[in-house]
């Protein structure tokens, strides 16, 4: 099984929310995951961010985002305690989103290894993610990438996230 993975634009909007719609459809628990509106991901691909997708036969399989939230309201160094003057330093592993037909390859240390690699090229000295308490794969994926789990705390409207954290240096 042959994985490509590249770069995504807003030519692959469509698909992204296709497979995301798809995936999440399935998950037992609907807080299990906070969905992205359409616009938060062309502003992501347009000057906030990154989205790298693997493609699987040439159908799009999983899809993962790093975001430069900057100084918006969406900066979750914030609530890290990040001074105002290091907010711009923040990059957020987002969403990672897999197709059951492609989990158990490895694809989500592969995202968190890329994701991490162009945040420090962007010269990111802070990374964090949000995760469910009961996603334990992601949990487990992100402990193994060397972030540490600080608090937990209900966001995205009430549903309850543990966050997690990393300092790049």
């Amino acid at each position: 099984m042959e994985l490509q993975i590249r770069r995504l634009g807003h030519g692959d909007v469509e698909d992204i929310r296709k497979l995301m719609e798809d995936v999440i459809s399935r998950l037992p628990a609907q807080d299990l995951f906070a969905m992205d509106e359409e616009g938060y991901l062309q502003e992501l691909i347009q000057e906030k961010g990154e989205i790298y997708g693997a493609y699987l036969d040439g159908k799009l399989a999983a899809y993962t985002v790093l975001a430069f939230p900057g100084m918006s309201e969406q900066n979750l160094g914030r609530e890290f305690g990040v001074s105002e003057q290091e907010l711009p330093l923040v990059g957020v592993l987002d969403s990672t989103v897999v197709h059951e037909s492609v989990r158990g390859l490895g694809l989500q240390r592969h995202f968190h290894e890329l994701r991490e690699k162009r945040a420090r090229e962007k010269g990111c000295l802070y990374l964090y993610s949000t995760v469910h308490p009961e996603n334990h794969a992601s949990m487990k994926n992100l402990q193994a990438a060397g972030f540490t789990l600080q608090f937990t705390r209900p966001m995205y409207g009430g549903k309850n996230r543990h966050c997690f954290a990393k300092r790049l240096l």
